[in-house]
């Protein structure tokens, strides 16, 4: 098959110094930034210092621990215009969304609606608690207008709360966006927004003022991994369960939220360092290198044949393709084409399931180049003519 014709245009920039800043292999390009992340070296040897400290002195580390954390956590929600009173860190957005749910006072007669893009086990979650309501929203709704008609289009009467992405994970799209989340308050439904993909991304995560919102720190705002944040409104901060009880339930969310006795407390700790260092960077800055680099790799992707370039958001560091029909149909082929990727081309890219045939997506971070880009449009589009 012949490589993916190159055009006039201008490839982004190489974001100076951004590479250095981290530690990653380079046995394979790294272009999925938006599941796991990366630590930056000086968060690193941040979380370093507190774990030699820790081992220093442990008792003294553990019984500054409560007020150590609820100081990372003010500089964490200054970070992202957040009430550090009515947020809690927590381990990851599932945890979050689990403890949300059961804040929400659900019964096994509530409807609870999702869309299908949403995350697994956060769906999961709620299907544990209540009865779940799947809207379908067609890859290809052209914008967040569509969006938001398909979500209101499947609330019923028996609606008490409505679970949506902020960014969708496999899909890339802005789903809960203002306008949806004031059509559902308007309605009286409780709303609970996973921002996993927000925090780093979105300069005001909070827009629209859900009910409960959370946010991964680890990937787009350079924290350590387990670094999370879940926000309240207040009427519900005071039914937020504490995971396990502790010597702080009696002060209460969050404090009750975040005290887990002897567990490691050096990546929340450490958290804020990296929202500090994006800061340093000029966060709208590396935003913007973001979004052009992930865009440059999508039209790249877009001019192999079988790949159909979904609809996005501009704002985002990721951008999601359909590959042709028969790839990537169940959990399985995503696992194996996505194995295949990494392991034959040498590409670390997030491969989705869907029915008839999956898709792609890709990420833009400030360690990546645009020849990474252009490499795996080559490579990818000869793997596909090979099935």
């Amino acid at each position: 098959m012949a490589e993916p014709a190159r055009t006039e245009e201008t490839s982004p920039s190489v974001f100076p110094g951004g590479a250095e800043l981290f530690r990653l292999g380079p046995a394979v390009a790294h272009l999925n930034h938006g599941s796991f992340g990366a630590v930056p070296l000086p968060v690193m040897a941040a979380q370093q210092r507190l774990r030699d400290e820790a081992d220093a002195d442990p008792d003294a580390f553990f019984l500054a621990a409560p007020d150590r954390t609820a100081q990372a956590r003010t500089r964490i929600a200054q970070h992202l215009g957040m009430d550090p009173e009515g947020s809690a860190l927590v381990a990851n957005a599932t945890e979050a969304a689990n403890l949300a749910l059961d804040a929400a006072g659900l019964s096994a007669d509530d409807e609870v609606l999702v869309t299908d893009h949403g995350y697994g086990t956060v769906v999961a979650a709620a299907a544990r608690r209540a009865r779940v309501v799947t809207v379908a929203l067609d890859p290809l709704l052209p914008d967040e207008e569509a969006v938001r008609k398909a979500v209101l289009a499947g609330v019923t009467p028996r609606t008490r709360l409505v679970l949506l992405d902020h960014i969708s994970s496999p899909t890339a799209r802005f789903i809960a966006a203002p306008a949806l989340l004031s059509d559902l308050r308007e309605r009286g439904i409780v709303t609970i927004v996973d921002g996993a993909h927000a925090p780093g991304t979105l300069a005001d995560p909070l827009a629209g003022n859900p009910d409960f919102w959370f946010g991964n720190l680890h990937k787009w705002g350079y924290a350590p991994p387990g670094s999370a944040l879940l926000t309240v409104a207040p009427r519900f901060r005071d039914r937020v369960p504490a995971p396990v009880p502790s010597w702080e339930d009696e002060r209460g969310f969050p404090r009750s939220v975040e005290y887990r006795a002897t567990v490691d407390y050096t990546g929340w700790l450490a958290a804020p360092e990296g929202l500090d260092l994006l800061a340093r960077l000029d966060a709208p800055r590396v935003r913007r290198h973001n979004s052009a680099l992930a865009a440059y790799g999508a039209r790249l992707l877009a001019r192999v044949p079988g790949l159909t370039p979904l609809p996005y958001d501009e704002r985002l560091p990721m951008r999601a393709l359909r590959l042709p029909p028969g790839f990537a149909r169940t959990p399985a082929e995503s696992v194996a084409l996505r194995e295949e990727i990494a392991g034959r081309l040498g590409f670390r890219v997030l491969v989705w399931p869907w029915p008839g045939g999956g898709g792609i997506r890709i990420s833009g971070q400030i360690y990546n180049t645009p020849q990474e880009y252009e490499r795996l449009a080559t490579a990818l589009g000869r793997l596909l003519d090979g099935r």
